[in-house]
């Protein structure tokens, strides 16, 4: 009999890998190991939600138009921490206080979502990942929600981002840029274990429905480095400070261009086709892209295609009117959204007002030089005219 239990007995455990140096690292990562006697075989196994393929045809593209398609693995776990150990990333295993009818059961639902057929998943980075994915299969086989520490500590998914991302801020720069105002909304404590360590401190206070605990024993496999991702980047190569001082070489261009009277066509070639592009990048994730935190963005009012417009407005005269429109759009959406934006929920990076101001001091200059010109072009055209009149001869009667 005890022999027939001990074939029957299996441990499911957490495992919680802390941040390593790959931008698809730095918020850790979470896997399930089962190890023990099942079927009458001796078992010790890794079942992983984060398996991607970067060969997967158009990879890429499926990432940003929101339909990247992770899947389950399973392996052995001889085969797991020896990455980790490479990485000196720290590796925490806690082990679930699973009934032996339960443990089975997760088991036994690990397998059929392995199968080829079900393994591959619609994965979201912060609603299906592979840290929530677990909490809510624990929660099918407790037959019941799971009570976790409630606590808020970041109240938003940006905010954690923004905590996870410091040593990468011009990543962090991309996402604020790409995501909207759907990752600002206030969220609760369960929902901020995304995050696999946030997840690992919360599953250590937590309780089945019957009042169990939910972690029966934990372990450190591998104490890891200090910090296994990259140092802080220097203060001179923020986003920040590198907009910053573009923002001030603009500012420099348009008092020499409006001093000289002259539009620097070179400039707004490269700002503008800039700011088109990463309009084109914004616009299809709001009106393409099915990530559900990519609209509403309020930076279409700025980042959006029509800012193209600009490079044909200033390299042709036939063309003059297209920068003109541009410039006064310019003026005054930039006027709106820096007006409203306190009053608006989307979180703005603090590099993204530097931009902004070098677009509006662009557009104004552009708008002052070339109303000027219209101005003195039409005062000549008076003079002339005027003259053409005084000098005509009189004729006789």
């Amino acid at each position: 009999m005890r022999g027939e239990e001990r074939r029957d007995s299996v441990v499911v455990s957490l495992l919680t890998c802390w941040p390593g140096s790959e931008i698809y690292e730095l918020c850790g990562h979470e896997a399930i190991r089962v190890r023990g006697y099942a079927d009458g075989h001796q078992l010790d196994s890794v079942w992983n939600y984060g398996v991607f393929d970067f060969n997967t045809p158009n990879f890429a593209y499926r990432y940003v138009k929101g339909e990247t398609d992770y899947m389950l693995g399973a392996y052995p776990f001889y085969y797991f921490l020896p990455e980790y150990q490479r990485g000196g990333r720290k590796v925490l295993e806690q082990d679930l206080n699973f009934t032996p009818q339960e443990a089975k059961r997760f088991l036994g639902m690990l397998r059929e979502e392995a199968r080829p057929e079900n393994r591959v998943y619609r994965y979201n980075y912060v609603r299906d990942n592979c840290a929530t994915r677990i909490v809510d299969r624990v929660d099918s086989v407790a037959g019941g929600r799971v009570a976790y520490p409630d606590h808020v500590r970041y109240g938003t998914f940006r905010r954690q981002m923004r905590h996870y991302h410091s040593a990468y801020p011009w990543y962090q720069f991309g996402i604020d840029i790409a995501l909207g105002s759907g990752i600002d909304v206030p969220i609760s404590g369960r929902e901020e274990m995304f995050v696999p360590m946030d997840m690992a401190e919360r599953v250590q206070g937590a309780h089945f429905p019957d009042g169990r605990q939910l972690v029966s024993d934990s372990r450190i496999l591998n104490a890891g480095v200090e910090n296994a991702s990259l140092p802080p980047t220097p203060w001179y190569l923020t986003p920040l400070f590198i907009c910053g001082l573009w923002f001030l070489l603009s500012l420099g261009a348009c008092v020499g261009m409006a001093r000289t009277n002259r539009i620097w066509r070179w400039l707004y070639c490269l700002w503008y086709g800039l700011v088109g592009l990463a309009g084109c990048l914004v616009a299809f994730l709001v009106f393409v892209s099915v990530h559900e935190a990519t609209s509403p963005n309020v930076l279409l009012l700025w980042l959006n295609p029509l800012q193209l417009l600009m490079i044909p407005g200033v390299l042709s005269r036939r063309m003059k009117i297209l920068a003109l429109a541009m410039a006064w759009y310019d003026i005054i959406s930039l006027g709106v959204l820096l007006i409203v934006w306190p009053f608006q929920m989307q979180s703005a990076n603090p590099a993204f007002f530097p931009l902004m101001g070098s677009t509006l001091a662009l557009a104004a200059t552009y708008a002052i030089i070339a109303t000027r010109n219209k101005v003195e072009k039409e005062e000549v055209v008076k003079a002339r005219t005027s003259s053409a009149k005084q000098t005509r001869p009189k004729r006789k009667r």
